[in-house]
């Protein structure tokens, strides 16, 4: 259970990282600012899911 938290963790701040790219890319090519908007509302949704996951994977580790 340790190790699939733990990969579940890397993937969610994976997830986090991809994002924060797309977005800085976007605004480094001067892209629309919708979809800035749109990839700031993603990226604070994961970073959401990774901190619930990383909660919860202390919660269990705990236990």
């Amino acid at each position: 259970m340790e190790t699939f938290m733990q990969i579940l963790i890397v993937v969610a701040l994976a997830a986090v990282v991809f994002v924060l790219l797309r977005g800085l890319i976007n605004m480094m090519r001067g892209g629309s600012g919708n979809t800035s908007n749109k990839l700031m509302q993603a990226r604070v949704f994961l970073q959401f899911i990774a901190l619930v996951v990383i909660l919860l994977t202390v919660w269990i580790m705990r236990q």
